[in-house]
């Protein structure tokens, strides 16, 4: 049950169904996940099977490249809010971050954490560790904490690779007490996610919940 309350039950796959969302949505109250991720064009639909439920609905903002402007990203996460959301991870800028800009990168993060706080909404902050250098890495997740996220995420799992019990480790070494870090991509079984849980993950994202709590194998199939 412990386990089952830090899974978001997610599908972000390009091509996903309403019918899909919606049986998603249904599992996870089924099995009393944290949440269910969708894009946010489902998220409507998730809600209305979720709305009376201690689940809440997750989206993802400026994904999965981050480079949307802060002022869209800002839009998307009032708009997906408007239809239910509870939950936004969003994508940083990773070019900017690259380029050596913290200023842009902060206050790209700012303006989704403005726009979700105002509606008492979580933030969690996806830095695709797999991008990144561990100097990187660090500065990422320094700059989401003084931003005031509530989440530092690895990764969108649309990169090329995903959470690392390495990267859990340095994320939180980071994060301490003033955030919390959520393991994505590439959790597809219950050792995985106990494992990132022992690393200091208290979220996973996954589509593979029901696996990981049936102590199965499952799919990548975000």
């Amino acid at each position: 049950m412990k386990l089952a309350r830090m899974i978001d039950h997610t599908l972000l796959k390009p091509d996903a169904t309403e019918t899909q969302v919606k049986k998603l949505a249904e599992e996870a109250k089924n099995n009393n996940f944290a949440s269910v991720c969708v894009n946010p064009s489902m998220v409507a639909s998730a809600y209305s099977v979720l709305r009376d439920s201690n689940v809440k609905v997750c989206t993802v903002i400026g994904f999965p490249l981050g480079a949307s402007m802060p002022e869209v990203k800002a839009f998307e996460t009032k708009s997906t809010i408007a239809n239910g959301a509870k939950e936004v991870d969003m994508v940083i800028n990773i070019g900017a971050l690259k380029s050596g800009n913290e200023a842009a990168v902060k206050a790209d993060i700012e303006a989704v954490i403005a726009a979700a706080k105002a509606e008492d909404v979580l933030v969690k902050v996806i830095l695709e560790t797999v991008l990144l250098n561990d100097n990187e890495k660090k500065t990422a997740s320094r700059i989401a904490v003084e931003a005031g996220a509530d989440f530092i995420k690895t990764s969108t799992g649309f990169a090329g690779g995903g959470a690392t019990i390495e990267d859990v480790k340095l994320m939180k070494s980071i994060a301490g007490n003033n955030a919390k870090v959520k393991a994505s991509g590439g959790v597809r079984d219950k050792q995985t996610a106990l494992a990132m849980v022992e690393a200091g993950a208290e979220r996973i994202g996954t589509s593979s919940g029901i696996a990981i709590i049936s102590n199965e194998i499952g799919s990548d199939a975000y």
